[in-house]
């Protein structure tokens, strides 16, 4: 059986390889969200320099990378654990995108996909946190810093024991891929959504 869970967390992997934001710049004729704004290539950067319509296909189909790899495996009545693992190695894909040389985007879509795959319930708890951040600060940063963080502690408290391990790796690599944003809160420099 570990050889599906191997096969199952590489496929993940490569779904989460595939590069929304660019490929759909591309589509709609923007340039590489790599070159402008923040430089990241994800739904805030594309919101930025494209508007709603490219950013909302990208927020989508960077939570379906998370979401469907689960879904599926969860349907294969893969355990906790490696279910994590496999949402895991989605969010890692789009983190280190092997077909765009590894420089990929912060996966806060991805990394939620990924947790409404393994949990509506622990799904609706990211979501809510960080929605709940972004009305109070208007720091989408700040919001996903803080929402991966709890996600962890959800998880223990409603008895998600084989997740937590995963959800911990999830969220440290969040914080990490975040660490200009958490300079720039510090220094009051970072942008407010809504605002250029």
């Amino acid at each position: 059986m570990t050889s599906i869970y191997i096969l199952l967390i590489l496929i993940a992997y490569l779904m989460g390889s595939i590069s929304s934001a660019i490929l759909i710049c591309k589509a709609f004729g923007l340039a590489d969200p790599r070159t402008q704004g923040s430089g990241n290539p994800g739904a805030t950067n594309v919101l930025r320099i494209g508007g709603k319509l490219p950013a909302a296909l990208v927020f989508v189909v960077d939570t379906l990378k998370g979401f469907l790899p689960v879904f599926i495996a969860k349907w294969l009545n893969i355990p906790d654990f490696w279910l994590g693992m496999i949402g895991f190695a989605a969010f890692l894909g789009h983190l280190y995108p092997i077909f765009f040389k590894f420089q990929g985007g912060k996966g806060v879509a991805t990394a939620f996909g990924a947790v409404l795959g393994l949990s509506g319930q622990l799904g609706a708890l990211l979501f809510s946190v960080w929605l709940i951040i972004v009305v109070a600060t208007r720091y989408v940063s700040l919001a996903s810093i803080l929402a991966a963080a709890t996600v962890p502690l959800f998880a223990f408290v409603f008895g998600y024991v084989g997740l937590i391990v995963p959800l911990i790796l999830m969220a440290l690599l969040t914080i990490w891929r975040h660490r200009s944003n958490i300079q720039k809160l510090r220094a009051g420099t970072e942008s407010k959504i809504g605002k250029k």
